[in-house]
């Protein structure tokens, strides 16, 4: 049996699986079927799910069926829904789990296309075995769609980043307007309505929960849980305590944002080590083997040329 015999048996079944799950897919479920004589908002929820978000709308319900395909095979083989919906939380992205899911199966198309491409580029120039090029296609797919997961850990770790960073002045803010005399929930409007950033804009949904009716420490809470941030998890724990207990809340917040400036001047020390450690790399395996041999071979060439 030749390599190009198992590779074409190999996209056979392949295809033919594709087939099945799609003509499996075609079937409704009875939760779609159902939804809208349950709920009054089912119809416009599913108008506003199907509603085209790319230029193309013509092209976009062409491709829908095979879209929410691929979203099933990523749902069951990518991480889990619970965890996927608080990273974009975290990220501060729009994107709901479904549409990300979608983004992952483009991307997924995308690396296939640029992996096929490549594969008959190398098949036409080099003659490479063809389960090699296969291996390269389905790698190709699948690092795209890991890709677009590694994207949004970036924007996570930046967004997180960036409240760390603007903690300190926006608790400092806080402070003076508590010490002005304002109250808490009065000094967290002033800050939100006269600041902008990723602060800003969690300070506003929170106050958006207070003002729907939940207390002012669990909007607090509610916030810490939300960004997963550690300092501002710590900062959410003083100021529900001082607002609960009645104790000076301006003090609390001067104490908080040296405690989060001190906290940012450790983690600067620590990456200056790392940096440093990192730097002994060229250091030891460039730098260090060029200057040896530019002593060593002057000497090895006259003891050369002596002998």
């Amino acid at each position: 049996m030749t390599p190009t015999t198992v590779v074409l048996g190999a996209m056979l079944g392949l295809g033919l699986a594709l087939l099945i799950a799609f003509w499996s897919a075609r079937i409704p479920r009875i939760a779609d079927r159902i939804a809208p004589h349950v709920r009054a908002s089912a119809a416009d929820e599913l108008r506003r799910l199907n509603a085209p978000t790319t230029p193309f709308p013509t092209i976009e319900r062409l491709l829908a069926p095979v879209v929410r395909d691929g979203v099933r095979w990523v749902e069951r083989w990518g991480s889990p829904t619970q965890e996927l919906r608080t990273r974009l939380v975290r990220a501060g992205s729009e994107a709901t789990v479904e549409q990300f899911r979608a983004q992952q199966v483009v991307w997924a198309v995308g690396g296939l296309v640029g992996g096929t491409v490549t594969a008959l580029v190398l098949a036409a120039s080099r003659h490479s075995s063809p389960i090699a090029l296969f291996v390269l296609v389905a790698l190709a797919g699948v690092s795209a769609a890991i890709a677009r997961d590694y994207v949004l850990g970036l924007a996570v770790s930046k967004r997180e980043a960036r409240i760390v960073e603007e903690l300190p002045t926006v608790a400092e803010l806080l402070a003076l307007s508590v010490s002005a005399g304002e109250g808490a929930l009065g000094a967290l409007e002033r800050v939100a309505r006269t600041t902008k950033g990723v602060m800003a804009e969690e300070l506003r949904y929170t106050l958006a929960t207070a003002r729907a009716g939940a207390p002012l420490s669990q909007a607090l809470m509610q916030l810490a849980d939300r960004t997963g941030v550690l300092a501002l998890r710590r900062f959410a724990d003083g100021v529900a305590t001082a607002v609960d207990l009645g104790t000076p809340l301006a003090e609390v917040l001067r104490s908080q944002a040296q405690d989060v400036r001190d906290a940012g001047q450790r983690a600067l020390m620590e990456e200056g080590g790392k940096r440093e450690i990192a730097m002994m790399v060229p250091v030891v395996f460039l730098i260090l083997p060029v200057t040896v041999i530019f002593a060593v071979f002057p000497g090895l060439t006259t003891i050369r040329l002596g002998l």
